[in-house]
């Protein structure tokens, strides 16, 4: 019988890891073992509330634990709930403003784990915290439940999702509401991900691209060309053949799809989602946004092993539109399935360089979505 796609990623994402951290990973297998139903339950369980609570929001109230980094501002766990019933939990850092800052409202970045990393490692992996409170900007983290995937993979391949509706339907709610609610800056909401994240993060920019001003994808597959739980794996290895550029065809067909800029980082050692994906997933963003004949500006950065920031070498290829760059690309040498100069002390981060964070944010604030929509 077929393994499922979770059970076949975190497999692989073992393998991997197991070169960076082994005993990270050991103790990870034993407690994902130790996994029992009460401690779904309490992950899943709501705020404490009085016995006489009120009906409850859209939105429950949040609660606030310790912020995985110690860092000035808020750090606060709350969930959506959707119409039809569905719930999505989430956090949410706002950084320390003086009062002049607090008159202009904030920009969002969203981040989008990947599979078995919960939103509260991805914020301390990734950093994206302490980076929000020096340049000013709102960080939302999506949570996948462990009753939907035991893995928390988010998932993408689903025709459903990938079509705009489930997950990829859920996270735009979730953000849609807490722009509202906060009063954030809705023509400066950007998205991000990585591995199984950055495949949904992808879908939502395509499929809500008014309501995203750039999308930044880290080791994800290839949109559009798997339908299954093993035709995703396959994508994941091989990429996605000859229907790479079919599948977004469709966002552009019927015209009036605004441009999607779009950072893709990859790690040339990754062997759980190839290379060859990245190519695929930079093509796409070409053709969506109509330059696939721009010829690149590249860039090539040598490695720094030694100093107070190491990093490894890295080329990026900008495609720009007068001065600005719409789609860039960034192949980073020696890199494996992790964020790019991330807490090192984690699994799935690579704590060598160059930094992930700062790059997708100096991206991203080159774009702002003049037209928005609700």
């Amino acid at each position: 019988m077929a393994k499922s796609l979770s059970s076949l990623w975190l497999k692989s994402l073992t393998r991997i890891a197991k070169a960076q951290q082994k005993r990270l990973i050991n103790s990870m297998a034993t407690a994902a073992k130790k996994t029992t139903k009460a401690a779904v339950k309490q992950a899943l369980a709501p705020p404490r509330t009085t016995k006489k609570a009120a009906p409850k929001p859209a939105t429950r109230p949040a609660t606030k634990p310790a912020p995985p980094m110690a860092l000035p501002g808020s750090w606060t766990r709350s969930f959506f709930a959707a119409p039809n019933g569905q719930r999505m939990s989430y956090w949410l850092y706002l950084p320390l403003r003086d009062k002049a800052q607090a008159l202009k409202p904030l920009p969002l970045v969203v981040m989008l784990h990947g599979c078995t990393q919960t939103a509260r490692e991805f914020a301390q992996g990734s950093r994206m915290n302490a980076l929000a409170q020096r340049k000013g900007f709102a960080v939302l983290y999506p949570q996948q439940l462990l009753t939907i995937d035991a893995h928390r993979c988010w998932q993408w391949y689903q025709r459903a999702t990938q079509n705009g509706g489930g997950e990829a339907g859920l996270v735009a709610g979730t953000v849609t509401q807490v722009v509202a609610k906060l009063g954030l800056d809705a023509s400066r909401v950007y998205l991000a991900g990585i591995s199984a994240g950055a495949a949904l993060a992808q879908i939502i920019a395509l499929r809500y691209p008014f309501r995203i001003a750039a999308v930044g994808l880290h080791s994800g597959p290839v949109f559009g060309t798997a339908d299954s739980r093993m035709t995703a794996f396959g994508a994941m290895q091989t990429g996605g053949g000859t229907h790479v550029a079919q599948a977004v065809q469709a966002t552009v067909d019927g015209g009036g799809f605004p441009r999607m800029p779009a950072i893709v980082l990859h790690g040339e050692a990754d062997k759980v989602v190839r290379i060859v994906n990245q190519q695929q997933v930079a093509q796409q963003f070409l053709q969506v946004n109509g330059i696939a004949d721009l010829a690149p500006v590249t860039t090539h950065s040598p490695a720094r092993p030694k100093g107070r920031s190491p990093r490894h070498a890295f080329q990026t290829l900008d495609y720009r539109v007068g001065r600005k760059p719409i789609v860039s690309v960034c192949r980073i040498a020696g890199l494996e399935h992790a964020w790019s100069g991330g807490d090192g002390a984690l699994r799935f981060n690579d704590s060598v360089g160059p930094d992930a964070s700062a790059l997708l944010w100096a991206f991203f604030s080159k774009h702002r979505r003049l037209r928005t929509l609700k």
